[in-house]
């Protein structure tokens, strides 16, 4: 059995944008980001499928590597 690395690579996502009046699926990508309101952030791990979320919402988040 292979031992899980650790990632120690995150990112931080800021909510810079509205989602009132956007489709249903970027609210839902950003509540799968763990942002409900503006200037919220949250703090994830670097993932394939956390890049993916991102670049769906790319106009209503900011990131930071870290």
């Amino acid at each position: 059995m292979a031992a899980k690395k650790k990632s120690a690579e995150t990112v931080t996502v800021t909510q810079i944008g509205s989602p009132i009046g956007r489709h249903h699926s970027q609210r839902a990508t950003l509540k799968g980001l763990g942002l409900d309101k503006m200037h919220r952030t949250s703090t994830l791990e670097d993932t394939p499928s956390v890049r993916g979320m991102i670049n769906k919402v790319s106009h209503l988040v900011r990131v930071e590597a870290e």
